[in-house]
């Protein structure tokens, strides 16, 4: 459960940080919650997307088909780092 919080800021720092948030297309509460959370060290984990790329061959693959399959690959290859 979550607890309410109140803080104070300036109008121009309050009117960037709506601004932030709103170019990631979150809430202005998920926004300050996000800068808490990675200041804590607990935000969210950054996956390197490059993972994903370059896996096989360029052959006949589909990759609609195997999609969960290269994603799985591309994690646990990930994880051995």
């Amino acid at each position: 459960m979550m607890a309410r919080t109140q803080i104070s800021l300036g109008p121009e720092i309050q009117r960037r940080a709506r601004q932030r948030a709103s170019d990631l297309g979150v809430s202005f509460a998920e926004y300050i919650r996000r800068l808490v959370l990675r200041d804590l060290g607990q935000g969210r984990r950054t996956v390197d997307t490059h993972l994903v790329f370059d896996l096989g061959s360029s052959g006949a693959s589909d990759i609609a088909k195997e999609k969960d399959a290269v994603i799985s690959r591309a994690f646990a290859n990930s994880r051995k780092k």
